[in-house]
């Protein structure tokens, strides 16, 4: 991945040399210890040329339920999956985890960062599956922050008043087709789109120096 100097330079420079990523998870259940993780995607975002941040490379994978993990009826209902259905083409936890790492830590490579910094919606659940897949397959080189992450659901209760996934995202004027959602791609693909929009709305309100505390940059 061949990166311009100058944005590399804008992402490596936003977020403590952080890389976000967005990530969303689908399980069987709300306990990352002992329920089946079941779907993960992850979304690489950065700027354009003219520090505009969008979507750049969407990763997923569907996963076999590891030995043991319990799935819960409740959880199964809710997000729609049948874990044993042979048209998911699902993979253990560990490739699954590659397909995840492995493109992220190219991308931090590229635009010079240091760590990637997981971006959810409530993303301690997303975070706490992550790290104990990787605990449970010794998969070693996880890229993501152990415990620092960035929660949309925060900032979208700050800056539109709304906490709520779908809502948070349609306040930003951002399309949501409910017959889609709670699917992990989706799901980590529409908060990608909220993410990017907030940074660029506070970016420009920084520009202008309207935010309180923020230091005022230029326009280029």
């Amino acid at each position: 991945m061949s990166v311009p100097e100058e944005i590399k330079a804008m992402v490596a420079g936003r977020f403590r040399g952080y890389l976000p990523v967005i990530v969303d998870v689908e399980t069987g259940g709300v306990n990352w210890a002992t329920d089946a993780l079941l779907e993960v995607a992850a979304v690489i975002v950065a700027p354009d040329a003219e520090g505009c941040w969008q979507r750049m490379e969407t990763h997923a994978a569907h996963v076999e339920p590891f030995p043991g993990g319990k799935l819960e009826e409740a959880a199964l209902e809710f997000n729609g999956i049948d874990p044993f259905h042979p048209f998911r083409f699902a993979v253990p936890e560990k490739e699954a985890l590659q397909k995840i790492f492995l493109p992220v830590r190219k991308a931090m490579k590229a635009y010079g960062c240091i760590r990637a910094v997981l971006v959810g919606h409530n993303p301690s659940l997303d975070l706490g599956f992550v790290l104990a897949a990787a605990k449970r397959t010794r998969l070693k080189r996880n890229p993501f922050h152990p415990f620092t992450a960035f929660d949309t659901a925060t900032l979208g209760g700050l800056i539109y008043g709304q906490t709520v996934l779908a809502r948070v995202v349609q306040a930003a004027g951002i399309e949501w087709d409910a017959n889609e959602a709670h699917s992990a791609i989706y799901d980590a693909e529409r908060t990608a789109d909220l993410f990017c929009t907030i940074v660029n709305l506070w970016g420009d309100r920084a520009i202008e120096g309207t935010v309180p505390g923020m230091p005022v940059r230029e326009p280029s």
